[in-house]
């Protein structure tokens, strides 16, 4: 599996396979896991989710870094790939973990697609 290396290219490929609304119920399943209070709706616009995942993130790392980093752990964000991430700016930080998170939730839809 190739992953996709810009969120435009993710959301293409999970329409492409019609897994958007996995993906959406993916991520909604996971933050229910992780005590935060946030569901997207299975209808949310791509650019819309991105925003929202993003703010966050943003949000969760500024006041609630127990919480963000309980979400990593539940979303099983790779630790090696959040450490390589620049942290001095933490707004660019949240983007990139946003689409961290969204590649991860993405390859758990595409390989139960694949193989269930």
């Amino acid at each position: 599996m190739q992953l996709p290396t810009t969120f435009e290219a993710l959301f293409e490929e999970a329409n492409q396979y019609d897994l958007y609304h996995k993906l959406v119920k993916q991520l909604n399943k996971d933050f229910l896991l992780a005590n935060i209070d946030l569901g997207f709706h299975e209808a949310i616009l791509p650019t819309s989710l991105k925003l929202l995942l993003h703010d966050t993130v943003y949000k969760l790392i500024e006041d609630k870094f127990t919480d963000y980093l309980n979400l990593l752990y539940i979303v099983d964000v790779p630790e090696k790939q959040v450490k390589a991430l620049d942290g001095s700016d933490t707004l660019k930080l949240a983007e990139a973990v946003s689409f961290l998170i969204l590649k991860r939730e993405w390859q758990k839809v595409w390989y139960k697609n694949n193989f269930n």
